[in-house]
């Protein structure tokens, strides 16, 4: 009788202490609350250009039930507006605390478009960075610019460290560190959470932080940059900042809006005008978009009128409307300037 009242004594006394050893358990294995891992308003200057691709098939839909992803897409990518942005530096930070596991540099900032695919060959992702954040969980930021790497293997960073900058290298197109999270190698989409599998309307637990969380609402659409050129504009050339001039001649040959966006779908409407000194618009253009595009450059304008352009502030205003209701909208002043 002492012995089994002993006995019970006893595993009274340890059951509090493997409650707590299964909490520390349950705690440890916890995912790591993530922050935004770019330096960069994620309001107005930059923009998530392709989540997590949710559709088991060669189909595509992110989390919100949208198409701003791609087939496999297996992390988030956070878009800069162009190539200047790129060359004056928006820092890549370390979403959560951790250890750095590996990283790479020296490798070139330029498109895959001009390099081909081979020249990148098992170095696809470029120069980047990966945190161990323990109990199987990492991270990794792709794409970041040459010579940028700011940490080494072995170093422990905390969360908002500067690891980089984001960059062009690897196998990319367009100036963006690609945000990837895995655990036990288990790629994840941190819009979601630690679902093995999500339909859309399914409840998500998402791996941002509540402050991350408020800076990163869904965006299906969004605009990059707008301008003015004085003929008619390139793409790859607005995107390297070409026509960055805040003033342009009376005798210009041409006064043309260009805007370069994001999430257009078919049926939606481009809407381009410019208001003249007088406050009178000077030009006013509608074209329904046949096609949707990932990513959309748009242009519209006029030649210079015989007497030459008067001189003052115009404002090109350039929209997307879709079923009524602008879903981006941007505006751009130039001055003409009188002789």
């Amino acid at each position: 009788m002492r012995f089994i009242r002993v006995a019970a004594i006893a595993a009274c006394l340890l059951s509090p202490i493997a409650a707590a050893l299964i909490s520390l358990k349950a705690a440890a294995a916890a995912p790591p609350s993530l922050e935004v891992p770019i330096d960069c308003d994620m309001r107005q200057v930059c923009a998530i250009h392709k989540y997590f691709d949710l559709d088991p098939g060669p189909g595509r839909m992110d989390f919100a039930c949208g198409r701003l992803t791609q087939d496999r897409h297996d992390g988030v990518d956070f878009r800069l507006p162009d190539f200047p942005a790129m060359q004056r530096g928006v820092a890549v930070l370390a979403a959560a605390p951790g250890v750095v596991k590996a990283i790479r540099d020296g490798m070139a900032d330029v498109s895959v478009k001009e390099i081909g695919a081979e020249a990148i060959k098992g170095r696809e992702a470029g120069n980047g960075v990966v945190i161990d954040h323990g109990d199987g969980w990492v991270t990794q930021y792709a794409h970041l610019r040459r010579g940028s790497v700011a940490v080494k293997p072995g170093e422990r960073v905390s969360a908002g460290q500067r690891l980089g900058f984001i960059g062009l290298s690897g196998e990319t197109e367009y100036p963006h560190v690609h945000f990837a999270v895995r655990h036990n190698g288990r790629s994840l989409d941190p819009f979601v959470g630690e679902a093995t599998t999500f339909t859309c309307g399914n409840d998500r637990h998402p791996l941002w932080s509540p402050a991350a969380l408020a800076q990163l609402n869904y965006r299906p659409s969004g605009g990059l940059i707008v301008g003015f050129a004085a003929q008619r504009p390139d793409a790859n050339a607005a995107r390297d900042g070409a026509y960055a001039q805040e003033t342009l001649s009376v005798d210009a040959p041409a006064l043309v809006v260009w805007a370069d966006s994001f999430g257009i779908l078919e049926g939606d409407t481009q809407r381009i005008r410019i208001i003249g000194p007088d406050r009178a618009e000077v030009h006013n253009s509608e074209t329904v978009l046949s096609k949707s595009n990932m990513v959309w450059f748009g242009f519209s304008g006029l030649r210079r009128p015989q007497a030459g352009w008067k001189p003052g502030e115009y404002t090109g205003i350039y929209e997307i409307v879709r079923a009524g209701v602008p879903v981006v909208s941007m505006t751009k002043r130039v001055q003409i300037a009188g002789e």
